[in-house]
């Protein structure tokens, strides 16, 4: 038997316009304007530019209130007649439906021939039977975005047989491998490793004694190569210093991605607007937000002056109501957006402001030891905001600063205790390894627990493991592979 019983709870919920508030709070310049433009042209409410738009809400409120007119109730509108599933404005379906996680998932392709298909154009030049070309087709298909085959000879005559119906042998997909694919462009493209790529690219050059024995070094002794066991590698090949450098040089000129070289690869060098200025006027520091974060909109003055017909109009049609309830929802569409924007011009100024004053030193001097341990909650605590907010600002916003445009959330950092107790910034810590390793003897490289123990010194006691950690966050290598001849 079912059982009916009321429960009470208190939820939160987002109304649509604190949605729309933290998804341009969240956009960086080049975004938030194309956000702008979207808006402008799905709803004509909204103007752009200089204009006299103080009375327009109090037009509104006269609209539904002076007694001397017609006073519109939800009543008296058939919502179901007027909004019909091909008439719904694009406005409602997208301010009020969006979640506060979603993303713009389109994403804009360069325009010109791809990689693929410039290597298939280039397949045109050969002289094939069917079969051939099937599988010269098939490798071409199979190299990655960074120019290598990277699966096994056997699993791609496997996949040639049921995909493309054509039964072949291991080594007649090699044959083709290296008479056809390895001559493509870019050159070094279709190899199956490193090894492989570097060699190609060798051989395609004009032959030249060390180019020779850059290629023997390569094929016999890869590993010592890689691993720069040089000792060995001289021993082996008895040849001398000078030698082993020109070698060393001339492969360090190959590219060992030849895939990521081509220009047409659909891949777009994003151009970075910075969304702040801080300069430096008399010694003080100034905070400017960009312009182009704070356009100039209003409230569309023709569909005020249709509310106003509206007004003065004697006889009120159901087809006039239906215009003005839409024009209702238009113009509250527009204020919503036109105060979302001025929201969100106030959270990135007090937020950056609050970030400068507290990397003050840093801004004056460009000096990143200078660089306080700084984290979401230090901003969030100070500007009174939620930690979300904050982090909205900071994970897609560059500011342009007298040192160069830098991304907001790399002035944040932990903390980690020096000698004296004092609580310093981990992005200090790492400047100075990186200082540290720039200057060390390159033939004889710092291992890790020397660098701790150097660090130690300069009054930073972090442990070698914690070193290891800020050397591949820094991108360096281990002392093995900094070593140089």
């Amino acid at each position: 038997m079912l059982k009916q019983s009321l429960h009470y709870k208190l939820l939160q919920k987002l109304s649509p316009q604190q949605i729309q508030l933290m998804k341009l709070i969240q956009l960086p310049t080049q975004a938030f304007e194309e956000r702008l433009k979207q808006e402008i042209e799905e709803n004509p409410a909204l103007d752009t530019g200089k204009d006299e738009s103080d009375s327009i809400d109090d037009d509104l409120s006269n609209e539904f209130d002076d007694p001397g007119t017609e006073k519109i109730e939800a009543e008296d509108i058939n919502i179901d007649e007027y909004l019909s599933d091909d008439e719904i404005p694009n406005y409602k379906t997208q301010a009020n439906n969006y979640s506060a996680d979603d993303e713009e998932k389109n994403v804009p392709y360069a325009a010109g021939t791809s990689f693929h298909q410039s290597l298939k154009n280039q397949l045109n030049t050969y002289s094939f039977d069917d079969e051939e070309l099937s599988i010269a087709e098939f490798l071409v298909g199979s190299i990655d975005d960074s120019g290598y085959i990277r699966r096994d000879i056997l699993d791609l005559v496997d996949d040639l047989a049921f995909t493309a119906n054509v039964f072949t042998t291991e080594e007649k997909v090699v044959s083709i491998l290296k008479k056809v694919i390895h001559t493509l462009d870019p050159i070094g493209v279709g190899a199956r490793d490193l090894k492989e790529c570097l060699v190609i690219q060798l051989k395609r050059k004009e032959s030249t004694k060390i180019r020779a024995l850059a290629i023997k070094i390569l094929e016999s002794s890869f590993d010592h190569f890689v691993k720069k066991h040089y000792k060995k590698l001289q021993e082996k090949f008895n040849i001398s210093v000078d030698e082993l450098k020109e070698v060393n040089n001339e492969i360090s000129k190959l590219n060992p991605k030849p895939g990521s070289s081509y220009a047409g690869n659909n891949k777009i060098a994003e151009q970075i607007v910075p969304d702040f200025t801080i300069k430096i006027v008399d010694g003080e520091l100034d905070l400017v937000l960009n312009s182009r974060n704070a356009p100039e909109l209003h409230i569309s003055r023709e569909y005020n002056n249709m509310l106003k017909g509206y007004q003065e109009s004697t006889v009120k049609s159901k087809s006039q109501k239906d215009a003005v309830f839409f024009i209702k929802q238009k113009l509250d569409s527009a204020k919503w957006f036109i105060d979302a924007i001025k929201q969100r011009q106030q959270t990135l100024m007090v937020t950056m402001n609050t970030i400068m004053h507290y990397q003050y030193d840093y801004f004056l001097t460009g000096d990143e030891r200078k660089l306080k341990p700084m984290i979401l909650k230090d901003i969030a605590d100070k500007i009174n905001m939620d930690v979300s907010t904050v982090s909205r600002v900071a994970n897609s916003k560059f500011v342009s600063t007298p040192y160069g445009t830098k991304l907001i959330k790399e002035f944040f950092s932990e903390s980690m205790k020096n000698d004296q107790g004092e609580d310093v910034s981990t992005k200090e810590i790492k400047k100075i390894l990186e200082t540290v390793v720039q200057e060390e003897n390159k033939k004889k490289p710092l291992t890790d627990e020397k660098l701790a123990a150097i660090l130690k010194e300069k009054g930073y006691p972090i442990a070698r493991r914690t070193v290891a950690k800020y050397r591949e966050q820094l991108d360096l290598p281990v002392a093995r592979l900094r070593k140089e001849i």
